[in-house]
């Protein structure tokens, strides 16, 4: 593995630069500021000096933390292909302080940090996958002090804050009375359709009682709302032929071009109104030659909104249309069979709305206020999608630096106070799992 010269930082420790969002979560939000609760709190809990020999560590381990954001973004992950970025996860969590680690039937890499009381779990991590196809060149470079690499910011960067959060703890002794599960979770991505989490929250008697999230860069952006979406492989199946020879069988392609259509014209009164609902054809495939009747044509839409009511008339809506569009090809046939349909739900990603009351989002927000950012309450599609939806606390932030280009072959991080993404994160979990209480 290549080394990349560390970029050197001349701000204390806990200094006042905040940096840049990544990630597109949503419209920009207004600023809010926690209740003066729990800015005490998280105060107070900065004062402890485990924890403050803690945040010493989360800046001192920057070169180490580069290192292995180069080493785990060069670490292929595509889609339902995560195997050998997690298990090299799930070995560096047993190197840095997990009591005990394992990948679960889902792929999940899982450490866990056993507390004082172990009462209650609290979940921390990121995801391992990334949206590139495999064969993607994923190798890091560096110009000036940019590191560059599809993947780099989200999730790489995710993963390595997990990482060191979890070894500046155990260095400097910080324990907790709640048990604390370090994740690097599979399918957050495209198709993966949150897959690990919905593993890791099957059963609600042993999920997590809360769920911290990292997910890029950043250190304003605080997801505390979970954007809903479905989305769909809809397939139009017939026997295809020449297109001249054959002329007069039913044809998948303009069935599917008469689908969108009849759905467009449904879904653009859905969406003009109301809470803010979206859709989009994102994929079109089939077809043999330019001179035959394709004997399938396909396509991939994704469906959002930031309710589930609309969320399901929209769909609704969508689904009517494939059937009519089905209908009225088959109505123009002048030979030969019926064409189908087949519609395979193909991703459901839960929407909800977490309480901005409720104390994780307040820790999420004062432990941001406290590292020298103003924390952004959003609404975004991350992993904190499913506990949101179950009514557990959750939240996604980003893990410091400035990132851009995420989903692009040209995406790229720089390290400008990243540290101060670990030590946001730290505090939060800290906070969360059972070390609030007053300085001794």
């Amino acid at each position: 593995m290549r080394r990349i010269d560390h970029m050197r930082r001349s701000v204390s420790l806990f200094g006042l630069v905040p940096a840049v969002a990544v990630l597109a979560l949503e419209a920009p939000a207004t600023a809010q500021t926690a209740s003066p609760e729990y800015l005490r709190e998280i105060d107070d809990l900065a004062a402890r000096p485990e924890i403050v020999a803690a945040l010493r560590l989360a800046q001192e381990l920057d070169g180490w933390a580069l290192d292995r954001l180069v080493e785990l973004t060069e670490i292929p992950a595509p889609p339902f292909m995560e195997e050998a970025r997690g298990r090299r996860f799930a070995e560096l969590l047993a190197e840095h302080g997990a009591d005990s680690v394992w990948i679960d039937a889902e792929g999940n890499a899982v450490g866990l940090r056993r507390g004082r009381r172990g009462e209650r779990t609290v979940g921390f991590g990121g995801h391992l996958d990334t949206v590139f196809p495999e064969g993607t060149d994923v190798s890091v470079t560096q110009r000036g002090d940019t590191l560059f690499a599809p993947g780099v910011a989200d999730d790489a960067r995710g993963l390595v804050v997990v990482l060191s959060v979890l070894r500046a703890m155990e260095e400097a002794g910080v324990e907790t009375d709640d048990d604390v599960i370090f994740v690097g979770v599979v399918g957050e991505e495209g198709l993966g359709d949150l897959r690990g989490m919905k593993h890791l929250f099957r059963d609600p008697s042993t999920a997590p009682a809360a769920w911290i999230d990292v997910d890029g860069s950043g250190l304003g952006g605080i997801v505390s709302m979970g954007l809903g979406s479905v989305r769909y492989r809809v397939t139009f199946a017939g026997p295809g032929g020449h297109s001249w020879g054959a002329f007069g069988l039913a044809n998948p392609a303009h069935a599917l071009a008469r689908a969108v259509r009849l759905f467009q014209d449904a879904a653009d009164s859905l969406t003009r109104a109301g809470p803010r609902t979206s859709y989009n054809v994102g994929r079109i495939g089939g077809g043999t030659s330019v001179n035959a009747i394709p004997f399938e044509s396909w396509m991939e839409v994704d469906m959002r909104s930031v309710s589930p009511e609309s969320l399901g008339r929209i769909e609704e809506a969508f689904l009517a249309a494939m059937d009519r569009g089905l209908e009225e090809e088959n109505a123009l046939r002048r030979d030969g069979p019926a064409l189908t349909v087949a519609k395979l739900k193909i991703g459901d990603r839960p929407s909800g709305d977490g309480d901005p009351n409720a104390p994780l989002v307040q820790r999420a927000l004062a432990a941001t206020s406290f590292v020298g950012a103003e924390g952004r309450l959003r609404r975004s599609s991350t992993d904190s999608n499913i506990p949101i939806a179950m009514g557990i606390p959750a939240v996604t932030i980003g893990g410091g630096g400035v990132g851009f280009g995420a989903h692009s072959l040209h995406e790229y991080w720089i390290d400008r106070d990243g540290h101060l993404g670990v030590q946001r994160a730290l505090l939060l979990l800290a906070a969360e799992a059972g070390l609030a209480g007053p300085v001794p």
